[in-house]
C-alpha cells in the first residue's frame, strides 16, 4: 500500500537514507514515532522557499531536494513521502489550490494574487487510517512572517494555518485535487504555469530571491 520507490521518491537512494537514518536513528521505534521524527526532520531541516526553485524532474527528486536542503511545498512534501515509505509507512501526495499562502509583495506580484495552484502536502497511513500533513513552513519562516508553526502528533491532521498569531485569516483550501501515489509532473507543472507564468524565470526554474532575505529587510 504505497510503500514503494518511483522516480520522484527515490527513497532507495543512500542521499534518502541517510536523512532518514538521522532522524530515526531507532529502526524499531513504532510508526507514529517515526512519522512525527522525520515530519519534523523536513518542516525544519529542509529549508522552505519557493523563488529560484528548481521544478525540473530530477529538482522533484526526494534525493536532489535533500541534497539542495530547500524546496517549496512540493519539493518537502515529496521528501516526507519518500522519507516515510523507506521506513515502511504508506504514503501519498495530496495538492490543493490554496489562497493566502504564505507570501510577500513581490511573491504575491509574481504569483498574480492570492491563491496559489497545487499546494503540496502528504497524506500518512497511521493507526487504521489517513492523515493528511504539511511538513512545510520551517519555524524560522513562520517566525518571520508571524505564523504559528504546525505540529503534528501522529493522529490529528496537520493540514494549513488557518490564523497567523494575530487572529487574522491566513491560509484556506479553495479547491482540492486529490491523492496521488506518485507526482504528478505534467500536471503541477502545467497548472502552475498556467496560472502563474510570472513566477517562472526559466522553463523548470522559478524566478529568483529569498522569502527569508525579503522578510529581514
Amino acid at each position: 500500500m504505497s510503500t514503494e520507490a518511483t522516480d520522484f521518491l527515490d527513497h532507495g537512494s543512500p542521499v534518502v537514507r541517510e536523512f532518514v537514518r538521522r532522524a530515526v536513528p531507532d529502526e524499531s521505534a513504532p510508526d507514529l514515532e517515526k512519522a512525527r521524527a522525520l515530519y519534523y526532520a523536513v518542516r525544519d531541516g529542509i529549508q522552505y522557499e519557493i523563488q529560484g526553485a528548481d521544478v525540473s524532474r530530477a529538482g522533484l527528486r526526494a534525493s536532489s531536494i535533500i541534497q539542495r536542503n530547500m524546496g517549496f511545498c512540493v519539493h518537502k512534501s515529496v521528501v516526507y513521502a519518500a522519507a516515510l515509505r523507506s521506513v515502511g509507512i504508506p504514503a501519498r501526495l495530496f495538492y490543493g489550490d490554496v489562497r493566502n499562502h504564505i507570501t510577500n509583495p513581490k511573491l504575491e506580484r509574481l504569483i498574480g494574487g492570492d491563491v496559489f495552484t497545487y499546494h503540496g502536502l502528504t497524506t500518512v497511513f497511521l493507526e487504521g487510517r489517513w492523515v493528511k500533513v504539511t511538513p512545510v513552513f520551517n519555524k524560522l519562516l513562520c517566525k518571520l512572517y508571524k505564523i504559528t508553526p504546525l505540529e503534528f502528533d501522529g493522529r490529528a491532521d496537520s493540514v494549513y494555518h488557518p490564523y497567523d498569531e494575530t487572529g487574522q485569516r491566513h491560509m484556506e483550501f479553495v479547491r482540492e485535487h486529490g491523492d496521488f501515489d506518485d507526482v504528478p509532473y505534467d500536471t503541477i507543472l502545467n497548472g502552475i504555469r498556467a496560472n502563474h507564468p510570472l513566477l517562472f524565470e526559466t522553463w523548470n526554474r522559478l524566478a529568483g530571491g529569498s522569502l527569508v532575505a525579503d522578510a529581514q529587510r
